[in-house]
């Protein structure tokens, strides 16, 4: 049975051989490996997220709510008027789309209607993110993108109310208006800040500084 190194010098002194040993050597990770992974990662998700906001778009005010024309005898839904819509406006869309038509929209907005801003919303929360530096700017432009969310989905519901109620409410109508109107104010302000933020974010690589 072999002895340890400390029976050896007790057993031989200075003159007992104790072999040596050696620790496996320490791997240091790469800091810039796992950071460009993630950067990767994130802009996969991000690309994603703006491809699926503008097929959403598309699909939405492009496409759905345009064929939703032909239920209306022609009138515009009122999603798709960027500058509001009067009470009179409601009042005769009323007068032209049945009970299956409202239906129609009232799904649209609980689907595509919803999915939208959503999708739409934290796409452009990471699109920020990932571009600007400054914490109170990005705080800001963040509120802008949470306040859109929750203002486009309220216009859906007050949309679908002014429509669908038993008789022609005022209130309800300049309601749905004004939140309408917010939600496309909104997206265009949303949209220029994003892609101020990413050529601001060029520009500043190019002086050799974050924004």
């Amino acid at each position: 049975m072999s002895k340890t190194p400390a029976q050896r010098i007790r057993k031989h002194g200075s003159k007992a051989s104790v072999p040596q040993h050696q620790l496996p050597p320490v791997i240091t990770p790469t800091p810039g490996n796992p950071s460009k992974k993630t950067q990767s990662n994130g802009n996969v998700i991000l690309i994603a997220g703006v491809a699926a906001s503008l097929f959403l778009f598309w699909y939405l005010h492009l496409l759905t709510l345009n064929q939703m024309t032909q239920l209306s005898g022609g009138l515009a839904m009122p999603d798709s008027l960027m500058g509001g819509f009067s009470v009179d406006y409601v009042g005769e869309l009323r007068a032209r789309m049945n009970e299956d038509a409202l239906g129609q929209l009232s799904y649209i907005h609980k689907t595509a209607g919803t999915l939208f801003p959503i999708i739409f919303g934290f796409s452009w929360l990471l699109l920020i993110g990932v571009n600007v530096a400054n914490r109170v700017l990005r705080g800001l432009l963040w509120a802008l993108l949470l306040l859109f969310i929750i203002i486009r989905l309220s216009a859906n519901v007050a949309v679908d109310t002014a429509l669908a109620a038993q008789s022609l409410e005022p209130g309800t109508v300049v309601l749905a208006s004004a939140l309408t109107v917010a939600g496309w104010v909104l997206l265009l302000l949303s949209v220029v800040a994003g892609g101020a933020a990413v050529v601001l974010r060029r520009w500043a690589r190019r002086q050799g500084r974050r924004p």
